[in-house]
């Protein structure tokens, strides 16, 4: 799978729009996902899961797997040999359960055999005795003192309090509002999958689809009882991740299989699996509350937010302190309280997804300020306007923006781009009309509406975490000149990360042929592929380790007179030459680079603190038409524009936020997986309903380069900004065509038709657990949160 990048006609390098160089491989299929590997010898590997939401395991029979035709091990929890319990965060979620089930779809055993179907065989044979009991299903039942504990500790997972200011503070004018968004999918075309191949020194080689390979490692070399160096990581191909590949899935289940076989086993879950056996985007129930002057001036928020951790803990923790520290917005506020918890239930599991909490928060308090405009009488945009950050603004956190903020100039941008032409409603297509090809509408009861929404995000990991990503070059030469090998432990999972690379290598060195070895663990972390960061962290490894390639080719030249660079296989000071660089390579120029963001703090108890490192801003303009009789929705245009640093592959950036947008979309109007006592009843494409081409509308971006101090090239990551946005502008625009509240996401038919209701009522406001804000989590957890960091 190593990828080779072709020498262009001329060196595209950073600001240029290249080839990707894993554009070939993927259009003509020879490219090699993690489902697609092979080997002699191999077996497959499949999971026996749980029936119950909660449950004890009052016995489990294994015998007649064990005797079934092909059959080469059956495992269960008492077989792993190292450390039971796993964890991204933290370990608390079991390899295998034993004794209690904690979801529907929790792995109890493992099967290996000689073909996928003997092995799914050998699982039904296997018989598993439940006693039944006490599920939390609710959110909010989880945090009422009657409910059942799940844990010793109770059922919080974590709990971030942020007072600033006064939060007492009088307003003139006050809205309320409660939101709600639902649990979405990552969706991510390529399965869980991995091949586990047991080494001679008593090790394992594992090649998986994932999204960081070290912490993975770190988590499997505990449960295998192995020292790190025994466990090797290869970078299988990934069809996606979205924030559904940072949590184990079939690492440690192959390697187990693997390690007693003494075989090669591979596992790749079929989509019905892949729904359960992966994390989701946490549903969340905002209340808030905004306050704010006659003239429009923001005064105080009050947010309180629960969100669904599910059974187990993955990133639910950092995933709560960042919607926490964005619940009020990219405006300045002065006075705020935000109260957020993120609680155990027996749902599926929850973790990371494309936004990481921001995108939820963002929904409400966009929600909000059309609310405040209209009880002002101000134009929503410029309501934003009057309240927007800036640089030198302080965050509801106690921490100034020391980068760039340019959120004012994304919202001129967004309304500078051109709206579309009014459709002749004599001529216009039929299948333009809300409904499609159903033919459900020709114009009767459509109306059209305009939505509007700002957001933002941090880039990079946050609270504390010593966010660092390691590279390793190796220049050499031969017959063709000189030749750069790159190799990261970096994942490219679809975003593009590869062709960065190779235009931050061509700028910096002028060298077209690049190398690019597949990530693996022989070389040092470059954490996950996430927050925004990999433009910035490994981008930034790589563009340095360059500089000190230069600086070895400049002493082996024994020159110092002045900064040097590559050119035609040439040393060069200025347009001087002043050796041939094969002169220079009787050995290779080997270098190793950390690179390190600055150092951010975690905050206290009180939400004060140094969380994030730079933040990125968004705005969107949606246009929709709405059949209100049917409750049917199109979408005409979208408009968006993102602060985004500096663009080192513009068309990348675009390709990100188109894609970014239709997950947005997804959310908003079509996107939810529907989960009744415990069970996802919607785990398929067929039921579970993503965007296609036909439900994305025309898309217009524009760009936004105001550059970021410190960061390399000035940039900042751009993999979340349209997901960030969007469902919260289409929301804007369902609610402008329709007069609906449209409260809760995805918004469904009966949301929007016509009707002389009411609009809901605030619910109360749940209960708050005590402060300061990690009390009620044990000692470990709390060691570990220290530990970790804001994704």
């Amino acid at each position: 799978m190593t990828r080779l990048a072709a020498p262009p006609a001329r060196l595209l390098g950073v600001g240029d729009s290249p080839p990707r160089v894993d554009a070939v491989l993927k259009l003509t299929g020879a490219f090699t996902f993690g489902s697609d590997l092979q080997v002699p010898d191999m077996l497959w590997g499949v999971t026996l899961r749980s029936t119950a939401p909660h449950a004890r395991i009052r016995s489990i029979d294994v015998t007649r797997a064990v005797a079934a035709s092909g059959v080469h091990a059956v495992l269960v929890a008492a077989d792993v040999p190292g450390q039971k319990t796993y964890g991204v965060e933290f370990p608390d979620q079991p390899v295998l359960a034993d004794r209690v089930v904690h979801y529907v779809g929790e792995p109890i055993a493992l099967v290996a055999a000689d073909t996928r179907w003997q092995a799914a065989a050998a699982l039904s044979a296997i018989a598993v005795e439940y006693e039944p009991m006490p599920a939390v299903l609710d959110m909010e039942d989880a945090l009422r003192p009657e409910t059942t504990k799940l844990r010793e500790w109770g059922n919080v997972l974590r709990h971030v309090r942020i007072e600033h200011g006064d939060p007492e503070a009088i307003a003139d004018v006050w809205v309320e509002g409660y939101y709600q968004t639902g649990m979405q999918d990552q969706a991510a075309l390529g399965p869980e999958a991995g091949l586990a191949i047991p080494a001679p020194d008593g090790g394992v080689d594992l090649h998986i689809s994932t999204q960081w390979l070290h912490v993975d490692r770190q988590q499997i070399a505990r449960c295998l009882n192995l020292p790190l160096e025994k466990v090797r990581l290869y970078i299988a191909g990934v069809g996606g991740a979205f924030g559904g590949r940072e949590d184990i899935s079939v690492q440690i289940h192959a390697s187990l299989l693997a390690l007693r076989t003494g075989r090669p086993v591979k596992m790749s879950y079929l989509r019905s699996e892949s729904f359960v056996g992966h994390v989701h985007r946490h549903p969340f129930r905002i209340w808030m509350r905004h306050g704010a002057n006659r003239d429009g001036r923001l005064v105080s928020v009050r947010a309180r937010l629960v969100a669904d951790g599910g059974a187990y803990a993955s990133t639910s923790t950092s995933v709560i302190a960042n919607a926490a520290t964005f619940a009020t917005g990219p405006y300045l506020v002065p006075n705020a309280l935000v109260d957020a918890t993120v609680v155990y239930t027996n749902n599926p599991p929850c973790g990371a997804m494309r936004g990481f909490g921001s995108t939820q928060v963002c929904f409400g308090y966009e929600a909000q300020m059309d609310k405040l405009a209209k009880a002002l009488g101000i134009d929503p945009v410029e309501l934003r306007r009057r309240n927007v950050l800036a640089t030198g603004s302080v965050l509801v956190t106690g921490q100034p923006i020391r980068g760039s903020a340019p959120a004012r100039e994304v919202i001129d941008a967004c309304l500078a781009l051109p709206l579309p032409a009014e459709p002749d409603p004599v001529d216009r297509d039929p299948l333009s009309w809300p409904g499609g090809s159903g033919g459900s509408s020709r114009g009767e009861g459509v109306r059209r509406g305009v939505g509007f929404a700002l957001g933002y995000k941090n880039i990079g990991f946050s609270e504390g975490f010593d966010d660092t990503a390691e590279v390793r070059l190796e220049l050499v030469t031969d017959a063709e000149g000189p030749l750069l090998h790159v190799r990261t432990a970096a994942v490219e999972c679809g975003q593009g990360l590869l062709t960065v690379i190779t235009q931050i290598v061509r700028t910096e060195l002028g060298i077209a042929r690049v190398f690019l070895h597949d990530a693996d663990t022989s070389i040092g972390s470059a954490g996950s592929t996430s927050a925004s960061r990999q433009t910035v962290m490994t981008g930034g490894a790589v563009a340095w380790a360059c500089r000190l390639v230069l600086d070895e080719l400049g002493r082996r030249a024994q020159f110092s007179g002045g900064e040097v660079s590559l050119a035609d296989g040439w040393l060069m000071v200025g347009g001087d030459r002043i050796r041939p660089v094969a002169d220079l390579l009787d050995e290779p120029v080997q270098v190793t680079y950390k690179f390190h963001h600055r150092p951010t703090a975690r905050m206290d108890d009180w939400g004060q603190g140094d969380p994030h490192v730079m933040l990125a801003f968004c705005a969107q303009r949606v246009i929709v038409e709405v059949d209100v009789e049917l409750g049917l929705v199109r979408l005409v245009q979208i408009a968006c524009a993102a602060d985004i640093g500096r663009a080192i592959n513009p068309l990348g950036v675009v390709s990100q936020i188109e894609g970014g947008i239709a997950q947005g979309i997804g959310l908003a109007l079509f996107e939810e997986l529907v989960v009744n006592q415990g069970r996802i009843l919607n785990g398929s494409f067929t039921d579970y309903l993503i965007p296609t081409i036909l439900d994305v509308p025309p898309i217009s971006v524009a760009i936004v380069e105001v550059p970021e101090p410190d960061a390399p090239f000035g940039a900042k990551g751009v993999g979340e900004h349209g997901t960030l946005v969007a469902a919260a502008a289409v929301a804007a625009a369902l609610r402008d065509a329709t007069g609906r509240p449209v409260s809760r996401l995805p918004a469904q038919p009966l949301d929007l038709v016509d009707s002389d209701g009411e609009s809901p009522t605030v619910p109360p406001w749940p209960p708050s657990p005590p402060v300061p804000g990690n009390d009620p989590l044990p000692w470990y957890f709390r060691l570990r949160v220290d530990q970790g960091g804001i994704r």
